[in-house]
C-alpha cells in the first residue's frame, strides 16, 4: 500500500481523515489553516507545515489525496506536487472538479511518471460514520495501490437495512464502490450524482411547499386540512417509495423547526449543475429535471419560499453547506 497524505481538510478531508484514523491507517495531513492540523494531530494524524514538509513524511511509493475547491487551487497544488513527487508516486483529486481538467492533470502528471486518479466522493458529513460513495477514474495500477483506503472509506454495510436491491452483492463484494474506467470518468459520474440529486432535492421541497401551502391560508381549493409536515415526513421515511436519505433530513428538519425559521432559502449552486446543464445541451440531451430544478436554485436568491427553505434545510443536513450571502 501506498504511504498516505490528505491536503485540504475542510469537512470532507477532516472526514476522509477521521474515518482512515479509526479504521487503524497512518495518514499525514495538510492545510493552509492550522487548525484542522492540530485537531487531527490529537486524533493520532501526523501533521505537516507544508507541502514539501508532507512530502518528506511519506514513503515511496507516496499517494496525496486532494480535497480542495475545484479549478485553480486544485492546479496549483497539482503543479506544486508535481515538483515534489517521483514517479510510482500517486495524485487524487477527490473534489467535486470539472471532469474535462481530468485527463489535462492525468498527462501533466504523466510526463513525470506520477499517476493520477479522479475519484468522485459523496457523503457530506456523514460520510465519517456512514462511510463515502466513491467514483474512481484512472489507471488500474494506481487504484489497486489505494485500494486499502478506498475499502476503509467506502460504506462497512450494504444497505441502511442490511439488504441489497434483489438480494444482490454489489459488484467487486464492495457497497458504494465503483471503478468507473479512465481519467475523468469518475468526475463525470460525480456530476451525474449531482445533476440527480438536484432534480430530487427539489422535487421534496415542491411537494413539501405543496403540503405546507394546504395547511395555511389561503388554503389550496379551500379545503380545510390541519396538516402536520414533520408526522408526514416521518411517515414517508418508513417504507414509502420515495423514502430516502434527502427525506430523512426533510424530516429532521421539520422536527427541529416546523416553519424552517433558521433557513432563509437562498440555494447556491456549486458547478456540477451547471456543468452537466452544459453538457446536456452540448449533447442535445434532455434534462429538463435538471434544468428546472438549476433555475429554481438561481430563483431561490431573490424569493422566499417554504420549499426553498426546506432545500437550503436538507442541504445543511447532508453538506454542512451554508446559504450564500443576501445580494439586497
Amino acid at each position: 500500500m501506498a504511504s498516505f497524505g490528505i491536503y485540504g481538510l475542510g469537512r470532507m478531508g477532516q472526514a476522509i481523515a477521521l474515518r482512515l484514523l479509526r479504521n487503524g491507517h497512518r495518514i499525514h495531513v495538510f492545510n493552509r489553516s492550522p487548525e484542522p492540523i492540530a485537531s487531527l494531530v490529537q486524533a493520532g494524524a501526523q501533521g505537516a507545515t507544508s507541502l514539501a514538509h508532507l512530502v518528506s513524511q511519506l514513503e515511496a511509493p507516496r499517494c496525496i489525496w486532494l480535497m480542495l475547491p475545484a479549478g485553480e487551487p486544485t492546479d496549483e497544488a497539482l503543479v506544486a506536487l508535481s515538483e515534489l513527487l517521483s514517479p510510482g508516486d500517486v495524485l487524487i483529486d477527490g473534489g467535486n472538479s470539472y471532469w474535462k481538467d481530468a485527463a489535462r492533470r492525468a498527462a501533466m502528471l504523466e510526463r513525470r511518471g506520477i499517476a493520477f486518479l479522479d475519484v468522485g466522493t459523496s457523503g457530506g458529513v456523514h460520510g465519517l460514520e456512514r462511510g463515502f460513495c466513491l467514483m474512481v477514474g484512472g489507471p488500474a495500477e494506481a487504484a489497486d495501490l489505494v485500494d486499502p483506503i478506498f475499502a476503509s472509506l467506502a460504506p462497512a454495510e450494504l444497505a441502511a437495512n442490511g439488504k441489497e436491491p434483489h438480494h444482490r452483492e454489489p459488484h467487486g463484494k464492495r457497497p458504494g464502490f465503483v471503478r468507473t474506467g479512465p481519467c475523468g470518468s469518475g468526475h463525470f459520474v460525480k456530476m451525474v450524482h449531482n445533476g440527480i440529486e438536484y432534480g430530487m432535492m427539489q422535487s421534496i421541497a415542491e411537494g413539501f411547499e405543496f403540503l405546507a401551502a394546504a395547511a395555511a391560508p389561503p388554503r389550496l381549493a379551500n379545503e380545510k386540512f390541519e396538516l402536520k409536515l414533520d408526522e408526514i415526513a416521518e411517515a414517508w421515511r418508513r417504507s414509502s417509495v420515495i423514502s430516502s436519505w434527502l427525506v430523512d433530513l426533510a424530516a429532521e428538519a421539520l422536527l427541529n423547526d416546523p416553519q424552517l425559521s433558521a433557513f432563509s432559502g437562498r440555494i447556491d449552486d456549486s458547478g456540477e449543475g451547471r456543468w452537466m446543464l452544459n453538457e446536456a445541451i452540448d449533447n442535445r440531451m434532455p434534462t429538463p429535471s435538471l434544468a428546472a430544478a438549476l433555475f429554481a436554485r438561481f430563483e431561490s436568491r431573490t424569493d422566499t419560499r417554504f420549499g426553498n427553505q426546506l432545500l437550503s434545510a436538507m442541504r445543511m443536513g447532508f453538506g454542512g453547506h451554508k446559504e450564500p450571502p443576501s445580494q439586497n
